[in-house]
């Protein structure tokens, strides 16, 4: 008997699929805000990226959070992001 199947998203930096849950979450609320969602259940729009610094500095460096939700994104998300990453 086959277990549950498992969700897998597409990280925007390496642009490989890995499971959801070894991927970060930004998430881009309904009131229009930005912010991290480590548990994956936030309201609002999502792109999901590895929890490494390389895929970081190649979202950053392809304006990846901006083609995904369409609209810019504040370099404080990409600081955030960074500051989680490395500490």
């Amino acid at each position: 008997m086959q277990g549950k199947k498992k969700p897998s998203r597409q990280c925007i930096g390496c642009r490989e699929s890995k499971e959801k849950k070894e991927l970060i979450r930004i998430v881009r609320t309904p009131e229009g805000e930005f912010c991290i969602d480590r548990t994956g259940r936030q309201n609002g729009r999502g792109a999901y990226l590895c929890d490494n610094s390389e895929c970081l500095a190649k979202a950053r460096k392809t304006n990846a959070l901006n083609r995904s939700f369409r609209i810019s994104v504040p370099d404080t998300i990409y600081d955030e992001l960074e500051r989680q990453l490395n500490g």
